[in-house]
């Protein structure tokens, strides 16, 4: 039990190691090497997980993607409505950035190339997924302007939501990501939404940045 205790503790050393490296230089420049050094692990223990550098790129892309499909789900079992939900959700997923390594890493990997091997899907199609069954359910609960298209503003929401993180990864801090969000949400909000419902989620969004914010802060 001792023993698969340590070999899990370290897997995780080596995939947290990855990920920082992954995130901070990409993944055609890091090397196998490199993260041994980081991890400061063996090569002996590395490749008694990880065969190969692809294989460690797929697994942090799992994690990735069970975590964003964890916050998705939580906010499904709250009672949200359609709307709220969605927001939360990708306040979620900023939140996860900022904490740790791997949800920045995955998403990096997901836009540098990396192939995505089955049963694995790619991130951004169940991003795209969630963000246009949360927006057809808005409008269902007029939450959405009538003449809106909701598969057109759910691709055109998640790639404004990539952008935030792809374009500030070179620009800023990945703390400042949740108030990119937020300035994302305001704008989205002035054109999806009717103007009697507009001001409950501008403040939502607002709220939202400033408690990720206060916790990054404590």
């Amino acid at each position: 039990m001792a023993r698969q205790l340590r070999a899990e503790q370290t897997r995780t050393t080596i995939l947290t190691a990855a990920a920082e490296l992954f995130d901070r230089h990409g993944y055609e420049s890091t090397s196998l090497s490199d993260i041994v050094e980081h991890a400061q692990v063996t090569k002996g223990a590395l490749y008694f997980h990880f065969a190969a550098k692809e294989d460690l790129a797929q697994a942090i892309m799992e994690l990735q993607s069970h975590a964003s499909r964890q916050v998705a789900a939580e906010m499904d079992g709250r009672g949200y409505t359609s709307l709220e939900a969605l927001i939360r959700t990708t306040f979620g997923i900023a939140r996860l950035s900022v904490e740790g390594p791997i949800p920045r890493a995955g998403l990096r990997l997901a836009t540098g190339g990396v192939v995505i091997r089955p049963p694995l899907r790619h991130p951004f199609t169940e991003l795209l997924d969630i963000t246009t069954r949360k927006l057809v359910g808005a409008a269902k609960e007029s939450d959405l302007h009538p003449d809106i298209d909701a598969e057109a503003a759910a691709n055109s929401l998640v790639c404004f939501f990539v952008g935030t993180r792809v374009v500030g990864r070179s620009l800023e801090p990945v703390a400042r990501q949740p108030r990119r969000v937020a300035e994302m949400w305001h704008i989205m909000i002035r054109g999806l939404v009717p103007v009697p419902r507009r001001a409950r989620y501008l403040t939502l969004a607002t709220q939202l940045e400033r408690e990720i914010r206060a916790v990054g802060h404590a």
